[in-house]
């Protein structure tokens, strides 16, 4: 079953691919029909440049959860430092 879950963020940041180096200016994220993982649905995250994806990462819902969490904590590391 197709879930329709998606949505998209401009972002500012670059992507290490196997060609180097690229700049990305939006962020796709859904939950829906895995393609490459071995799951039936994914989280699916696409970084995009200017003309197509840089890099496109899926994680099953676990490790997507245990991601944001992570996430979380480094941000709110980098804010505390004052640095950010």
């Amino acid at each position: 079953m197709c879930t329709n879950i998606a949505t998209k963020t401009p972002v500012t940041g670059s992507a290490k691919t196997a060609s180097g180096w690229k700049r990305v200016n939006e962020a796709t994220m859904s939950f829906d029909h895995a393609t490459h993982l071995r799951t039936e649905h994914a989280l699916r995250m696409e970084f995009l440049g200017e003309s197509d994806a840089v890099v496109a990462v899926e994680l099953d819902i676990e490790s997507a959860k245990a991601f944001l969490t992570r996430l979380g904590e480094v941000i709110d590391a980098a804010e505390r430092s004052g640095v950010s």
